[in-house]
């Protein structure tokens, strides 16, 4: 891989992980016309995931800072409650149980938590799969038309105003599910996310807010996973320097777009997106038995 291309590929990533586009089928489309080879499987993909999710910290800072602290606080009182239980059973004392979700972003904590569950599961079991997809040109190209489907019906969802307090631990579990089957190249995780939020009543803001921040943990799973096996893997030393450029890329290039994406789900503007996605995954379909 060139210096040219992982700097190109970082501003695929930036562009498009936020924007409903999907970054993972843009990346194994241009891979596999431009036939890029990285040498380390998709360690370089986790990494440009990584340089867009520190976008994510950066725009998101203090509601995540929040969702920290209060974090702790529910841990601590799930822990009390704990210690209370068996005072109780002992007989020694009458010890009201402390309650547990106070507040909006200590449910906002076990929502996320909820949510990353069915998408582990999907993740860790499909990995392989979705690895062997991305080398097909085909399977990016039908995915991305089955976002734009989603985007179109995404504009035109009725937003019924649920902030965290309304939101169902059910909700909270099917767009987990989503964000699983998401990681198919071509299929837009914020794209599929997204809608699935909008569908489950979320108020607009708050569906790319809990998009983007339920991203963190899957993300991070991914990096971990991949990271676990880099001593086995053949990097060049010059990659090195490459990967981190096309890190650093994607997360100045992310930051733009989360700004950008937040006005278009307001604008109820994903129409445009979906029209784009459309066109490519059709020029892909094409490409592949071209290519074939």
């Amino acid at each position: 891989m060139s210096l040219l291309e992982a700097i190109f590929m970082g501003i695929i990533q930036g562009l498009t992980e936020f924007l409903p586009v999907s970054s993972s089928g843009h990346l194994a489309i241009f891979k596999n016309i431009f036939q890029v080879n990285t040498d380390t499987g998709i360690l370089f993909d986790v990494l440009l995931h990584i340089g867009t999710l520190a976008a994510v910290f950066i725009v998101y800072h203090r509601d995540i800072g929040k969702m920290i602290r209060e974090g702790f606080g529910l841990l601590g009182d799930a822990f009390c409650n704990i210690g209370i239980f068996f005072k109780r059973n002992a007989g020694k004392q009458e010890v009201p149980y402390r309650r547990v979700i106070r507040n909006g972003y200590r449910k906002f904590d076990l929502l996320v938590i909820v949510s990353t569950i069915p998408t582990a599961v999907i993740g860790y079991t499909a990995r392989d799969l979705v690895e062997a997809a991305s080398g097909v040109l085909l399977v990016p190209g039908i995915c991305l038309i089955l976002t734009s489907i989603l985007l179109f019906i995404s504009d035109r969802v009725q937003d019924k105003g649920k902030s965290p307090k309304n939101v169902t631990y059910t909700n909270a579990f099917g767009i987990g599910i989503c964000q699983g089957i998401a990681t198919l190249p071509g299929l837009s995780r914020s794209g599929t996310t997204i809608t699935a939020c909008l569908i489950s009543g979320f108020d607009r803001n708050f569906a790319v807010k809990y998009s983007f921040i339920m991203s963190i943990p899957a993300i991070l799973g991914a990096a971990v996973l991949q990271l676990k096996d880099i001593g086995s893997m053949e990097i060049v030393p010059v990659e090195v320097g490459y990967y981190a450029l096309g890190t650093l890329v994607a997360a100045i290039v992310g930051y733009v777009c989360i700004k950008t994406l937040l006005v278009v789900v307001r604008k109820k503007k994903f129409t445009y997106f979906a029209v784009y996605c459309l066109l490519i995954g059709i020029l892909s379909i094409v490409g592949y038995f071209v290519l074939v």
